[in-house]
């Protein structure tokens, strides 16, 4: 396990699409994806932390639990208040509603630490993949001051930071069809995972 690297789960989607239920406990084969995170999370992290407005409802997950610090739902707040937990200094964050996320592809960003970044981002023919991603505790005061600007583009503060960017050649070597990226925000979303893992991808 990296003992220098907090794994943080962050957990403020409002999941209107689903009715209110949280994307967290929505089941893809059978098992929660919130189950899917932590059995990744656990192989690699020795801390684990899970960001969330709503608490109580994770009381039965083996970790800890912070709230945001300040009252705006954005991803910007959620990894402000990660950073602000973890005791290591750097932060692994990954959206809770991605079933398919890779150990290997984790072990990629983990494994460009050593140069000592400010950010470590993977990027792929979409775009960067800012909550797959690690971040230094040193983003910590550049996040604060943009949320106080209220401007709540995670990409905004890259611009004083050192970022290191994994390429999708890199990427698809971890993980060859980018399933680590895929995310739940339809029940169509939903339904594809579900052929995803009825063709023995996921």
């Amino acid at each position: 396990m990296r003992t220098n690297c907090t794994g943080v789960i962050l957990a403020g989607g409002l999941a209107k699409r689903f009715s209110g239920e949280l994307k967290a406990f929505l089941p893809v084969g059978g098992k929660k994806i919130l189950d899917c995170i932590y059995a990744v999370f656990s192989q690699l992290f020795d801390e684990i932390i899970l960001v969330t407005n709503e608490p109580a409802d994770y009381l039965d997950w083996d970790l800890m639990i912070g709230t945001d610090l300040y009252p705006v739902r954005s991803s910007l707040t959620g990894l402000h208040a990660g950073l602000f937990y973890a005791s290591n200094p750097y932060v692994f964050f990954s959206a809770s509603d991605t079933p398919f996320l890779k150990v290997k592809l984790v072990k990629v960003l983990l494994d460009h630490l050593d140069s000592q970044p400010d950010v470590v981002i993977p990027e792929t023919s979409k775009g960067i993949e800012p909550l797959c991603a690690i971040y230094s505790k040193r983003c910590f005061q550049s996040i604060e001051h943009h949320l106080l600007k209220r401007d709540f583009k995670i990409q905004n503060f890259f611009k004083k930071a050192r970022v290191k960017k994994i390429s999708e050649k890199r990427l698809k070597i971890a993980d060859p069809d980018l399933l680590s990226f895929f995310n739940i925000n339809t029940a169509e979303d939903l339904q594809m995972a579900e052929n995803i893992l009825k063709k023995g991808k996921g």
